[in-house]
């Protein structure tokens, strides 16, 4: 869990608890412009999505075993025809990760689109759209159950309407403790619940509320096709070896502490540490520094260092993020199973919610035979592959 979903116990001003009511701060310039300074949005009773906000019922369900799953990406059209018949325009965030798509409505795909939906999203990682007025929560979920059985969240909230248990509140509202401190950035870039026996895949969010352009409250995607391309041959080959746990114990452990209800018993799981996707048929890490405790099999100083050298590559390589500047009513979908992603904060004053579904996939497996995406690219369009000799002259002028 990240920081700052932690309900509030009241609902103060947007000013911090006791502090002295400023007056607004205005600009003489044409644009009203202040450095830093964006307006806040003022959320009385008649909140749209009051029915949407978090709650934390105290219910128990029992452990989720293995189920049948089969990608709807494996039906798309290589060429996503049939998804981008309506698209106005479509555009890269670069080269490995991120793409945005403007001019098609979530809310009324027919099967062909949604399986090529699934499709680019598994090439592309994440896929954005925006201002997705008809795509309300009925329709997010039932989009999530085309794509398979959704995934119900053990210890987050879900909204306060019932019957949606199956749906992932985030919140930050007015008097949301800021808890950034207690955690390190690197550990705050995860892959969704990734302890499951069956981690999800397809994945969506939409903001419903959130701060204004340049409010802050961005979210960061890492790719982790181009987390395996990173490294050297002989670094695959030797982590393809392995495997690692993946821990849900802090988890719920945090939940507990806050004297909430653990609503399933958490596990721990053993999943390989690179795996292979159904759809692309491409490798990637599958490793997150929010969820992974141990690689199993070697000592823990070795162990330590692996987890040390996978959270830098995943944390620190610009040249495969993708970072995405929310407004109400956006939504992001994406690929767990190949992304890791990580919220930012400093947006205080301003209110930020948001609804996530996600559905179960395959139980992680890795294809010897199978390729990376660097592979698969080069080869089919001539790009030139990465040199990883780092023995070379350095000659570093910036």
């Amino acid at each position: 869990m990240a920081p700052g979903l932690v309900e509030p116990a009241f609902q103060s001003t947007d000013a911090a608890p006791n502090a002295p009511i400023k007056q607004a701060i205005k600009s003489a310039n044409t644009h009203n412009y202040i450095p830093g300074r964006t307006t806040v949005t003022k959320h009385d009773d008649t909140y749209e999505f009051e029915h949407l906000r978090p709650r934390f019922p105290e219910i128990s369900w029992p452990a989720l075993e293995e189920i049948p799953y089969a990608d709807k990406g494996c039906l798309g059209d290589v060429n996503f025809k049939n998804l981008l018949s309506s698209a106005t325009e479509v555009f890269d965030y670069n080269p490995k990760i991120g793409t945005e798509v403007h001019g098609v409505d979530l809310a009324n795909l027919t099967d062909l689109q949604k399986n090529d939906l699934a499709r680019l999203i598994a090439t592309r990682g994440v896929v954005f759209f925006r201002n997705q007025k008809n795509f309300g929560i009925e329709e997010q979920r039932a989009l999530g159950q085309y794509f398979g059985q959704l995934h119900k969240h053990a210890t987050t909230a879900v909204p306060r309407q019932e019957g949606l248990e199956d749906v992932h509140v985030v919140y930050t509202g007015e008097g949301s403790p800021d808890l950034r401190s207690l955690f390190s950035p690197t550990f705050l870039w995860h892959s969704d619940v990734t302890y499951e026996l069956q981690p999800p895949s397809y994945t969506s969010l939409k903001v419903l509320t959130g701060p204004p352009r340049g409010g802050g409250g961005d979210t960061l995607w890492s790719s982790q096709y181009a987390a395996y391309d990173m490294l050297s041959p002989h670094m695959q080959k030797y982590l393809e070896s392995l495997t690692a746990l993946h821990s849900a114990d802090l988890q719920a452990q945090g939940s507990r502490d806050l004297g909430r209800t653990v609503r399933r018993e958490p596990v721990t799981t053993e999943h390989p540490l690179v795996r292979t996707h159904p759809v692309t048929g491409w490798k990637s890490i599958f490793f997150n520094p929010g969820f992974v405790t141990k690689i199993v099999g070697v000592p823990k100083t070795e162990s330590d260092h692996i987890i040390s050298l996978l959270n830098e590559i995943v944390a620190t390589s610009p040249e495969f993020h993708a970072r995405f500047q929310w407004q109400a009513g956006d939504v992001a979908f994406w690929d767990n199973r190949v992304t890791n992603h990580s919220a930012t904060y400093g947006f205080a004053p301003h209110r930020r919610h948001a609804v996530r579904v996600c559905n179960q996939a395959e139980r992680p497996y890795l294809d010897p035979n199978g390729r990376s995406q660097e592979e698969d690219l080069s080869e089919r369009y001539g790009i030139p592959k990465a040199n990883k000799d780092g023995a070379g002259v350095v000659n570093y002028n910036d």
